[in-house]
């Protein structure tokens, strides 16, 4: 089964991150991907210099004709950018797509600190969008914003991985590469379940630009293509485990992946 998958994010002139990302990750992995653009940056490996944004009614409709015409098997959500977006996704996805399996991606900050996410959007994305997801994928920075809970060990996940469920996603992935460690500890919590965890050993290298946006679009491909969710979550984090380690070394700062290795489940 190849899988179609609808991402709704911004793009990253730079090609490491964001829709440029998403498309190439689930096309490695054998998906067809589809997109709705929310915004369009001037980024590059040094950080986000600009972002041009993309009127309401028109990121509503790319989302409706996709839809309409080839439909979706697992929607991927990164950046939003604005309440407005926020609630735009949040009304044609209920209106179009009630149940397919949604991964929402909580872009906030970028990798070099630019805000990606207003302030006034984060209640609408709790309020909207949160309570939509088949699975939430935060970094530490971003589920620490979610919750006002500080993280300081993986220990705290606990407390924050509760909290965040709480909010309504059917399921969170906290992901533990902020941490310190010689090891990624990426941490499932769904409600009464035991939680799982997914560990990597850490690579040292700047050339992480857009892991957070490829794991979550490898994740809804492979919900897409038939896999369980924890099945899923290992495909992709093997996958993108292999995009860092083969990085090509573009850039003067955060690079990018190697998102098209040759990859075998």
């Amino acid at each position: 089964m190849q899988g179609r998958v609808l991402i709704i994010a911004g793009s990253d002139s730079g090609g490491g991150a964001g829709i440029q990302a998403d498309i190439k990750a689930v096309t490695a992995l054998n998906g067809f991907a589809m997109t709705a653009i929310t915004a369009l940056t001037a980024q590059n490996t040094q950080g986000v210099h600009a972002v041009h944004e993309i009127p309401v009614d028109f990121i509503a409709r790319q989302i409706e004709v996709v839809l309409e015409d080839i439909g979706a098997d697992a929607i991927k959500i990164g950046m939003l950018h604005r309440a407005e977006v926020i609630h735009a996704v949040a009304d044609t996805l209920e209106r179009l797509a009630p149940d397919i399996p949604v991964v929402l991606d909580p872009v906030m900050v970028a990798k070099g600190g630019h805000a990606l996410l207003e302030s006034e959007a984060v209640k609408a994305l709790t309020e909207r969008l949160i309570p939509r997801a088949t699975l939430l994928t935060p970094n530490v920075p971003e589920a620490e914003a979610l919750t006002g809970l500080k993280i300081d060990t993986v220990a705290d996940f606990g407390p924050v991985g509760e909290r965040l469920n709480r909010l309504g996603s059917k399921a969170t992935l906290i992901k533990g590469g902020h941490m310190e460690g010689d090891t990624v500890d990426d941490i499932l919590w769904r409600d009464g379940v035991a939680p799982e965890v997914f560990e990597s050993k850490r690579l040292e290298t700047p050339h992480t630009h857009g892991t957070g946006c490829t794991l979550a679009s490898a994740i809804a491909c492979s919900l897409a293509q038939g896999l369980d969710l924890v099945e899923a979550i290992g495909r992709a984090s093997t996958y993108v485990h292999k995009a860092i380690l083969t990085a090509p070394g573009y850039g003067l700062g955060h690079g990018p992946l190697n998102h098209a290795h040759t990859f075998k489940d």
